[in-house]
């Protein structure tokens, strides 16, 4: 049967705003929708640069744009280079520094610009505003990144043997990066050797993804940052917007934790955290039912509008128009999942505290859903050892069940299904009998060997409901040193959320989660041209003074 691609071009554009074809210095144009307010004069400009159509319900940006010209702010979208109305080729990252350096001057330039800019969005387009930031042009005054990374050129599938790299970023370079417009093609997951699979979905096409080619399977050098890297420009007011549910939030919180920490940029960085996922579906209405689906219903998608753009415009009233004095603003506002907003001075906020939380009973980490337990009493490190063991077999993978990476809360999958699974072990703890407010970081630091050369190792921690159901929460990925065991730690990333009473916390450990990240064939082949894979056995120390716990950040207990 032959494979159907699915190809989106440009949505009709925007009769709120007149297009122009912005010349770079290389004389490539690129399509910018401007938006001004209904006040004549010269206003500040929001900047939103993006490789997913200008126009696309998608991106909402009309939506958007009506909030902050109705604010007082002109709102300029643009196309980046190769995609869409755009000019030029379509390769990402690499032209960013200087395009954002020449379309912000091209502002200042405008009739009805003031001088002064910011730049907002989303993912790559919060990419776009790093890229922005290492040109250092002074027109800019602030920036909003969310639910993105300076790292995100390293998300996408350069593999090495030292990394566990996604697939669907994979999928993300072919489908986004091959051509002007966006193509989807479906790709065959069973197929091995794997790179096979992408080779038959571009001959269906008939396109070929210069950044795929650029990162698989071999990845060749890249400098997504020419100008230098955005710690080394000169620093900017940054509210950095992170999605307790969002894919990219492992990479989104080690950008802040770096910055608030830096001597330059700490004194400028804030955080806006909150509980939603990449494609901002909201914790408090997962599962997402018709009338908030802001996909498809235009009134959930006023109401995500504006729960968007009301942080952006507090910070640029601030550091755009100088309404108000920066003291007044909160240097965290973060969610606490299932009560609300919270404000704190730093993140972690100052009054949190550790809870470890010890694994025992490994022997019953592979019986049932449940399997061995986690406990607060630390005295259990020092009883005897003890072990758990199993096997990954490379062609039966852990399934990955979450659907779309990209929607966590979409639907907030139950996982519950797989930790009965032989190759899955599970850690659970008692019931809260009280609150229980997770607000910071979260680690796993465990004692795993493998009779694999490396092997990865990903860990999941979940909120079991009363009803047996669990829901993840936070999750991370290492890889095994080869052929030797020892203590690992995995960073599972950060969370604000209330375990509520009757609710229980549980571990899960696996060594694959496919196809959301690269499988692992248990040998020391590239996993894009492996053919076969090689069963291993795993084997974890519990117990004997074996380090074995999970570390929570918590808050007070709540009665």
């Amino acid at each position: 049967m032959p494979i159907a691609t699915e190809r989106i071009g440009p949505a009709p554009l925007s009769a709120a705003a007149e297009q122009y074809m912005v010349p770079m210095r290389d004389g490539v144009e690129l399509a910018t929708d401007v938006y001004l307010p209904t006040t004549p004069g010269r206003h500040p400009a929001v900047l939103f640069r993006l490789p997913y159509d200008k126009n696309s319900r998608y991106c909402f940006m009309e939506q958007i744009a009506a909030e902050l010209t109705a604010h007082g702010y002109a709102t300029v979208v643009q196309d980046v280079r190769g995609k869409f109305r755009s000019q030029g080729e379509t390769v990402p990252f690499v032209h960013e520094a200087e395009d954002g350096y020449d379309t912000i001057e091209w502002i200042t330039r405008q009739h009805w610009s003031d001088a002064v800019v910011g730049m907002c969005g989303d993912s790559y387009f919060g990419f776009t505003q790093w890229a922005a930031v290492t040109s250092g042009h002074p027109a800019l005054k602030a920036i909003v990144p969310r639910i993105t990374s300076t790292e995100l050129a390293t998300v996408v599938p350069r593999w090495a043997p030292e990394r566990i790299v996604t697939l669907y970023g994979a999928e993300y370079l072919a489908d986004y990066w091959a051509t002007r417009h966006t193509l989807h093609t479906p790709v065959d997951h069973g197929h091995r050797p794997l790179l096979g699979a992408f080779q038959k979905a571009f001959g269906a096409s008939g396109t070929r993804s210069a950044a795929f080619d650029n990162c698989v399977p071999h990845p060749r050098p890249t400098d997504q940052f020419p100008l230098g890297h955005p710690f080394q420009a000169r620093p900017v007011p940054t509210l950095h917007g992170v999605g307790w549910f969002d894919n990219l939030l492992g990479e989104s919180m080690r950008d802040y934790t770096a910055m608030a920490a830096h001597p330059a940029w700490g004194p400028l960085t804030y955080l806006h955290a909150d509980s939603v996922d990449h494609e901002n579906h909201r914790l408090a209405h997962s599962p997402v039912q018709p009338e908030n689906d802001h996909n498809s219903d235009d009134e959930a998608l006023r109401r995500t509008v504006e729960h968007y753009v009301a942080p952006v415009l507090e910070f640029f009233d601030v550091f755009l128009k100088g309404e108000r004095p920066a003291r007044l603003l909160p240097r965290v506002r973060w969610h606490l999942g299932h009560e609300g907003f919270r404000t704190a001075t730093t993140w972690p906020p100052p009054q949190a505290s550790e809870l470890v939380l010890h694994l025992a009973e490994p022997e019953l980490a592979v019986r049932d859903t449940d399997g061995g337990s986690l406990h607060e009493n630390p005295e259990l490190a020092a009883d005897p050892p003890r072990t758990a063991q199993w096997t990954h077999d490379p062609h039966d993978l852990v399934p990955s069940v979450t659907g779309d990476p990209f929607s966590a809360l979409r639907a907030w999958v139950d996982e519950s299904s797989l930790q009965s699974r032989p190759d899955v072990l599970t850690f659970t703890a008692a019931p809260a009998s009280v609150p229980l407010d997770l607000a910071g970081p979260v680690r796993a630091a465990l004692t795993v060997e493998s009779t694999a050369p490396g092997m990865h190792l990903f860990a999941k921690l979940f909120d079991v409901f009363p009803d047996g159901t669990a829901h993840m929460l936070v999750r991370g990925q290492t890889v095994l040193p080869p052929q030797r065991g020892g203590a690992v730690e995995i960073d599972l990333g950060h969370t604000g959320y209330r375990l509520r009473p009757g609710h229980r916390l549980r571990l899960q450990l696996a060594c694959s989660d496919y196809p959301h990240y690269l499988w692992h064939p248990g040998t020391e082949e590239n996993p894009w041209l492996a053919t076969q894979g090689r069963p291993s056995t795993q084997t974890l120390s519990v117990g004997g003074g074996f380090i074995a716990q999970v570390r929570l950040t918590v808050l007070g207990t709540q009665e």
